[in-house]
């Protein structure tokens, strides 16, 4: 659907008009293209245990000038040497001479230590600070820049370059004022950065539509053969996706008893094993609670959170995801802060968080990753759908000024099932241009 205001805002008269009230300026993100290349240059500061894997990193990436705009493209610091607050002050140092000199569509990307691995409590306090110093910078920022915290443990040093080249890439317009954690893990850099899913099968639920669909399209450019699945009533618009991306369609009700039996049957049977496994699939059924029927609380908890709970079930148990498989779950920004009229919805969505993290340590076990992404406003059928000013708050209320697209989300997810992004673990990441609700 169209963002009319954000045609205004960008119009000769609009941006007099935004600039003279001081109304919400969205600005134009820089998204992901193929056969892109990073925008530099790149300024790294800080000097603890990150620094030189960092470095060697951006010395790898394949940068173009920023044609006429010459400003840095992304401030990078990294923070882990920092052991009290008094080291807090190199934040200040680092960054107040340039952060207002940052391009369009910057990026900054603050590296830290987790603090419960932290061996002293004024560590951890330091480490901790810095949640408050990057979600203020990116409401600060504008002009389409976003910046990240990025805890990466000791002994993960190897393991950040899946993330940084996402977090430096178009790909990420729509993710900002992020909290992620890397941990330790065995990663191998794929032979083709811009297709790194070449002989990986992917599974997406809820797959004919919307950003299903944009997940398919997704992880088919980055190579990967995709299982669209959704439910036989969506058969005719399922079967044109998987047509178009020469992936294969699978009709499924996943609230059906035998479903993770025939998931099971299906993937032995003509895969093997999958690769990667997208938990797209929801509903919603919105009422107050005390007008909301029980069918209506039900089919939503069944559709959202227990079908994925015994999916993976079935998964685990026989074993159907590779070696360095992937489960990433779609859950929503509304499961963490609420929002009226969706009890049920934000109780699913919240238990799905509860799904993920509960059970990372189990999956790291046997080698695999299981992460979750958190959409905020996306533009959908769904939200075209909302009243006029409840759809325009949606839009308004983040650090970007806009609500994301589809593709925001699927390239998340596309990070998240990066063969190299072994040491993303039991992470939700929110795609809501930091949203200004919720945590």
């Amino acid at each position: 659907m169209t963002d009319r205001y954000a045609s205004f805002a960008h119009s000769g008269a609009g941006r007099f008009l935004v600039r003279r009230l001081g109304l919400p300026d969205p600005p134009s993100l820089r998204r992901h293209r193929p056969g892109a290349e990073f925008v530099g240059p790149f300024t790294l500061g800080g000097g603890g245990r990150l620094a030189e894997p960092t470095r060697h990193i951006l010395d790898k990436l394949p940068t173009a000038a920023g044609g006429a705009d010459e400003r840095t493209a992304a401030l990078i610091f990294d923070a882990t040497g920092i052991a009290d607050s008094s080291g807090l002050r190199a934040l200040y140092e680092f960054f107040h001479p340039v952060i207002r000199s940052l391009r369009s569509s910057g990026r900054v990307i603050v590296l830290g230590s987790p603090p419960e691995l932290c061996p002293s409590a004024r560590e951890a306090t330091a480490q901790r600070a810095l949640e408050g110093f990057v979600r203020s910078a990116g409401k600060e920022i504008g002009r389409g820049s976003t910046a990240q915290l990025v805890y990466v443990a000791p002994g993960a040093e190897e393991a950040t370059e899946s993330t940084l080249r996402f977090l430096l890439s178009g790909r990420s317009a729509y993710v900002s004022g992020q909290v992620i954690r890397i941990g330790p893990a065995a990663v191998t850099a794929p032979d083709d950065w811009d297709e790194p899913l070449v002989g990986r099968t992917a599974i997406v639920t809820g797959a004919a539509r919307g950003i299903g669909a944009a997940i398919a399209q997704v992880l088919t450019r980055e190579g990967a053969h995709v299982v669209c699945l959704d439910v036989p009533a969506a058969g005719e618009d399922l079967s044109n996706v998987a047509n178009e991306l020469k992936g294969t369609a699978l009709q499924l009700d996943l609230t059906a008893a035998d479903a993770p039996r025939r998931l099971a049957d299906f993937i032995a049977t003509r895969h093997v094993h999958a690769d990667i496994f997208v938990h797209n699939a929801g509903i919603t059924r919105d009422k107050t609670l005390g007008r909301m029927d029980e069918g209506h609380w039900a089919s939503v908890i069944d559709v959202n959170l227990a079908s994925q709970e015994r999916i993976n079930d079935v998964l685990l148990a026989e074993n159907l995801l590779g070696g360095n498989g992937r489960i990433v779950s779609v859950s929503s920004v509304s499961g963490i802060a609420g929002n009226r009229g969706q009890t049920n919805y934000a109780t699913s969505k919240a238990g799905v968080i509860g799904l993920v993290q509960a059970s990372a340590g189990a999956v790291a076990e046997r080698g695999l990753t299981i992460n979750a992404v958190a959409p905020g406003f996306i533009e959908t059928k769904m939200t075209a759908a909302m009243p006029m000013f409840v759809r325009e708050g949606g839009r308004r209320l983040n650090s970007l000024a806009q609500g994301g697209l589809p593709v925001d989300v699927a390239e998340t997810i596309a990070w998240l099932a990066h063969p190299a992004s072994g040491g993303l673990n039991g992470n939700v990441v929110r795609v809501c241009g930091q949203s200004l609700l919720g945590a």
